[in-house]
Formats: structure tokens, C-alpha cells, sequence
């Protein structure tokens, strides 16, 4: 069965911030303590996966857990396809008005690209990025406390680059930025501006 998917972060001011926070605090957390999330965070960082392109190999229950992951929460999917209130919706009342330096979006069918910034990073590197699998809010100052890490999450050297790369399984069109490039710009973004951030992973069809 077909899907799209997409993965976003966005720049918004410290009242835009609190606007959103009480619909989608509540979802995210909630998908953080689905009862197996936990669990799967736990294997997969006990665990690292092998090379993506061995999957389709040995497809087995390390890889679907992992899969299972990082696809998007049900309860911010809820919440951002306006099923939980039908006047709110993710493309209108979070990604409308960016600009193109202020969001970072990767749409994809049939895939999650935080699924493949996730291997290609490796659970040691995505533990240090805040919230929960690519979904968060943040303050403008939580912005600026947290990009030391999110900077040792996402900068490489050549070689480690070129592993990461080796392992980020997305299908790029020209000038489509990448997701070991985007989060960071868009953190540097926000820290220089003063603005926060919200990141949401989400299934659009």
C-alpha cells in the first residue's frame, strides 16, 4: 500500500511557539509512550543495523522494528491531518508562511526520511538530537541550548560523511536538499534569529 510521507522542521517566534504547544505536546508525548516505543529505541541502540542495502536480504524483526520506530506517530499524524479537530492542519497551521531558509521538508512516497537520517547516522548520533524521532518543540532558547549537540549530531568529517551518505537510502531530485544537511541549517537558522522550532514527522496520504 502506497503512502507519502514528510519530515519538517520549521522556524516559528516564541508566541507562534506557544500557539501549537498545547495541541502537540500532548501527541508527541503520547507517541513517546506508546507502550513498544521504548522498547525499540532500546534494540535499536543495543543494536545498530547493518548496511541498508543488506535489508532486502534479510528483511527480520530488528529491521521492522526499527521501520516501526521511526515512521510517523499516530497520535501527531491525528492531530496534524485534523482528524482529532478539523480546523487544524499541519500544511496551513505549521508549514504556511515559511520561507525557504526557515524550513527544512523532505517528502517522499513510500518512505520516511527520518528513517534514513536515523541509519545513516546511527542510534549514538540520533540519541543526541532533541525530542522524540524527529518530532519536537522547542523555545528559542531550548533552540540555542540544545544546537552544541544537535552540531556533534550532524557534522562530519569526510569520511564519516561519506558513510553516512553511503547509508541515507532517499532518492534525491537536483537542488532537493538532504536530510544530513537540512536540520542543521534550519537549527543554525533559528539559534541566529531567535526563533524555535518545530519538527513533525508526518504521513500526508
Amino acid at each position: 500500500m502506497g503512502f507519502t510521507s514528510a519530515w519538517a522542521i520549521s522556524c516559528h517566534t516564541d508566541e507562534g511557539i506557544a500557539r501549537l504547544a498545547p495541541r502537540l505536546l500532548p501527541a508527541m508525548q503520547a507517541d513517546r509512550d506508546h507502550p513498544d516505543a521504548a522498547r525499540r529505541w532500546q534494540e535499536w541502540q543495543r543494536s545498530p543495523l547493518p548496511d541498508h542495502r543488506t535489508w532486502y536480504d534479510d528483511y527480520g524483526p530488528a529491521i521492522e522494528s526499527f521501520r516501526e520506530l521511526t515512521a510517523p506517530g499516530s497520535h501527531v499524524d491525528d492531530v496534524c491531518d485534523g482528524t482529532m479537530d478539523p480546523s487544524f492542519h499541519v500544511v496551513d497551521d505549521v508549514w504556511d508562511g515559511q520561507s525557504e531558509d526557515t524550513v527544512f521538508l523532505s517528502v517522499h512516497s513510500k518512505e520516511y526520511a527520518l528513517s534514513s537520517l536515523f541509519h545513516a547516522v546511527g542510534p549514538v548520533r540520533a540519541a543526541l538530537l532533541p525530542g522524540w524521532c524527529g518530532t519536537f518543540l522547542l523555545t528559542p532558547a531550548q533552540v540555542v541550548d540544545s544546537l552544541p549537540q544537535v552540531e556533534r549530531a550532524l557534522t562530519f568529517t569526510p569520511a564519516e560523511r561519506a558513510a553516512a551518505e553511503a547509508q541515507d537510502w532517499l532518492d534525491y531530485t537536483d537542488g532537493e536538499e538532504r536530510v544530513l544537511d537540512g536540520p542543521l541549517r534550519v537549527w543554525r537558522t533559528a539559534a541566529r534569529r531567535g526563533l524555535g522550532l518545530c519538527g513533525l514527522s508526518v504521513h500526508l496520504s
